[in-house]
């Protein structure tokens, strides 16, 4: 038997015990009533047994450190978890880069370092998102075809993201002034490059979530962000034009040889021999029926996370945009924490599917009980956050962080749903909610855009979640009952 097979019934043991409601201390009782009096081993006092018994109840974790080790047992929450974990990190060394940039760099470099950035992501996103999912959904379940899948993951959103970033640029002049420094030849060449090493930068993390070692991605990032800090104070002098940039993706290139050889090298292979008897590999038609679901309603949501940003930059200028693109990526962090415990749903959902709905309830109580008093102290202290980076911060990005903080709650939802349907393999209602949130974004977007500026991402986002949210909350339901209904049947003709 693998160990892999071990670790999914442990979790799914571990997730029918979480299920049901056991008074603490029921069974307290049962060690002492064991040893008392004749019952107790020759030689051995019945009080020395009960001091035994007393100082290891007194020594097991209580309260919400118990609560916290038996989740971190269930690779359900350990995944997500630490994904979350990531997000924090991120989080936290994030704003210590951008205070750091506003503080060495001109707010016109500013803006302009995080145009380039936003429009790298983008390109470099446009497929590597849509395998996010993928990975996610087969990598549990890919066996001896794990580097393979891997791999062409990694070689098909490389190309497809610098193909199209080579369109990008024979087109700058359509993009407006903040876009012009990438016309030479030089700078177009390493932004090609920083396209195919953010794509695969963005695919470790899910790779290494798909393979259950997703308490590496923090660390991953620990090391990215500390570099990417000390790069950014020396480019302030040695390359101030276009240092933000630069300090933003030379660590992360450095960063993919040590990852790689470590999933290559070690993580995969003994992937490959837990899961070899498991289950059968999935087949490429299969994989591609499910990307031609997923990506489409991926490729929306990538329309609302990263070419929104590009489509303001270029409606205002650099400095506006600085402004702007603070609050949003601020916004984005928090949305990011609701995507976090659904990429450990859709994990957990494809290695074991009897477990889905139960595992489905969980991920929504943690993840709410994470977000809110986030989005609570980010609604509070939001003009106090941003007025770190300067008084123009807080002015002008202040409604659009609190706007995005409160769309974080129909977020947790849409996301946890949308978990679902990828772990049952269901593409095409995937594919239809994803496409109609966007739809509906980018659309309230640009109408809103004329009448209240920059503000009208954070608008357009509120009512557009709140509105899918409303939509979809019937079919969430259904998909959390799951199993209920047939259990209690049972139960009663019992």
């Amino acid at each position: 038997m693998s160990d892999t097979s071990a670790d999914v019934r442990g979790g799914k043991d571990m997730s029918e015990l979480d299920e049901r409601t056991i008074p603490n201390g029921a069974f307290a009782d049962a060690g002492s009533e064991r040893f008392d009096g004749a019952a107790a081993p020759a030689g051995t006092g019945s009080a020395t047994l009960h001091e035994d018994v007393a100082a290891q109840t007194a020594a097991r974790p209580t309260g919400l450190w118990s609560k916290l080790v038996r989740d971190l047992r269930n690779p359900l929450f350990r995944n997500g978890y630490a994904l979350m974990a990531n997000t924090a990190i991120t989080a936290v060394l994030g704003m210590g880069y951008w205070w750091l940039a506003a503080k060495l760099y001109d707010p016109a470099d500013f803006g302009h370092g995080q145009a380039v950035i936003t429009a790298m992501r983008l390109f470099a996103s446009l497929t590597a998102l849509g395998f996010v999912g993928a990975l996610a959904r087969f990598i549990p379940l890919a066996g001896r075809r794990t580097p393979e899948l891997i791999v062409r993951a990694y070689v098909i959103a490389g190309a497809t993201g610098v193909t199209a970033a080579v369109g990008f640029l024979l087109t700058l002049p359509w993009w407006g002034p903040t876009y012009a420094s990438l016309g030479g030849f030089g700078q177009g060449l390493f932004f090609l490059a920083s396209v195919l090493v953010w794509s695969v930068f963005t695919l470790q993390d899910v790779t290494l979530a798909g393979l259950r070692k997703a308490t590496w991605v923090p660390v991953n990032s620990l090391g990215y962000g500390l570099v990417k800090m000390v790069m950014l104070v020396g480019l302030a002098f040695a390359l101030p034009d276009d240092g933000i940039f630069v300090s933003w993706i030379i660590p992360a290139a450095m960063a993919l040889i040590p990852i790689n050889i470590f999933i290559f090298g070690k993580v995969v292979p003994r992937h490959v021999k837990e899961t070899k008897t498991t289950s059968a590999p999935p087949g490429l038609p299969e994989i591609g029926r499910f990307l031609a679901g997923d990506y489409p309603g991926t490729f929306s949501i990538l329309a609302i996370v990263y070419l929104i940003p590009v489509l303001i930059a270029a409606q205002v200028d650099e400095v506006t945009f600085g402004y702007f693109s603070m609050a949003h990526t601020l916004g984005c962090l928090i949305e990011l924490l609701a995507m976090n415990m659904a990429t450990s749903l859709t994990v957990e959902g494809s290695f074991d599917r009897d477990a889905l709905a139960a595992n489905s309830r969980r991920a929504l109580r943690r993840a709410f009980m994470i977000i809110i008093p986030i989005v609570i102290v980010t609604i509070a202290a939001g003009p106090f956050i941003l007025r770190v980076f300067g008084d123009g911060f807080a002015d002008r990005g202040t409604l659009l962080l609190q706007l995005m903080a409160l769309a974080v709650l129909p977020r947790v939802l849409i996301e946890i749903y949308l978990s679902g349907l990828r772990a049952r393999g269901q593409a095409r209602k995937l594919a239809l909610v994803q496409i109609g949130l966007a739809v509906l974004v980018l659309v309230s977007t640009m109408l809103l855009f004329p009448h209240l500026g920059v503000n009208a991402v954070g608008y357009a986002l509120l009512l557009s979640e709140l509105a899918v949210a409303a939509l979809i909350v019937n079919g969430l339901r259904k998909m959390l009952n799951y199993g209920k209904t047939s259990q209690s049947s049972v139960a009663s003709g019992s």
